[in-house]
């Protein structure tokens, strides 16, 4: 991919993110001013360490989907073919997108907390790296066997909203190429905020069906509210996960970043 940038004539200098924690973060903070473009190679996850660590010296950024989801690289229906995605990367130009935050991080796919967020906080990185889909599914089985139902709080627009579990969206896509908020627009500053009503391990299962067979909306016990901001709280401080990675705890304000981001897609 450098030699196909260079190609198009393109200065291209690659730095590798070690396996450490906030690696990729703190190399896109410390980039040279005179960068025009920072490309992140890899998932949804390494995309968000480097939106945030851009964050005070917002540029353009690209994206390489290296990942086990590609959740945004779907949003955005980036090319698979390397020549294209280089053709993209050298001359299409950066449009704004509206990310979300969660506290201080924020976030361009979804935020959520409940079943999800657990999963996401069981997941082994030494399996996920080694086996990708292997290591949800792995996560998933844990959180069921451990099932213990936590309410949440949602609070939108002055109303409160009681929910098992609570997704926020900034695109259609979740996990992969399941749709969970078909509404949900990156170039828009608002979030699809997607409430699961029923708690318990059957319910979860019974989710998961839906989803899978891409009928999660039909169901009665979904509830979906667009707003540019929640306030998520319940009785324990459950995590709460952002593009795939655990980011905070409970309570939390989910809401609309305060200014959009240059996101170079077709």
């Amino acid at each position: 991919m450098a030699a196909a940038l260079e190609r198009r004539g393109c200065a291209v200098v690659l730095r590798r993110a070690g396996p450490a924690s906030g690696d990729a973060e703190r190399l896109a903070r410390e980039a040279e001013a005179e960068f025009d473009i920072i490309v992140a190679a890899g998932g949804d996850g390494t995309l968000n360490a480097v939106v945030n660590g851009m964050e005070a010296a917002p540029r353009a950024v690209a994206l390489l989907p290296f990942g086990t989801a590609n959740v945004l690289a779907r949003e955005i229906g980036l090319p698979r073919d390397p020549e294209r995605l280089a053709d993209l990367i050298a001359a299409a130009p950066a449009r704004p997108v509206w990310p979300g935050r969660v506290g201080d991080r924020l976030f361009l796919t979804t935020a959520s907390s409940g079943f999800d967020a657990e999963t996401v906080a069981a997941i082994n990185p030494r399996l996920k790296r080694r086996a990708g889909r292997l290591a949800f599914a792995c996560a998933i089985l844990a959180c069921l066997w451990r099932y213990r139902a936590n309410e949440l709080r949602v609070q939108v627009d002055g109303m409160d909203h009681r929910a098992a579990a609570v997704i926020a969206a900034k695109g259609r896509f979740y996990a992969g190429p399941y749709v969970v908020a078909p509404r949900a627009e990156l170039a828009e500053p608002m979030l699809d905020f997607v409430l699961f009503q029923r708690s318990g391990r059957l319910a979860v299962l019974r989710y998961l069906a839906a989803l899978l067979l891409g009928r999660l909306l039909r169901r009665r016990d979904i509830t979906v509210l667009r707003a540019r901001e929640a306030l998520v709280s319940a009785a324990g401080a459950a995590p709460v996960q952002a593009d795939g990675e655990i980011v905070a705890r409970l309570p939390v304000r989910i809401a609309i970043a305060e200014r959009p981001l240059q996101l170079v897609r077709p």
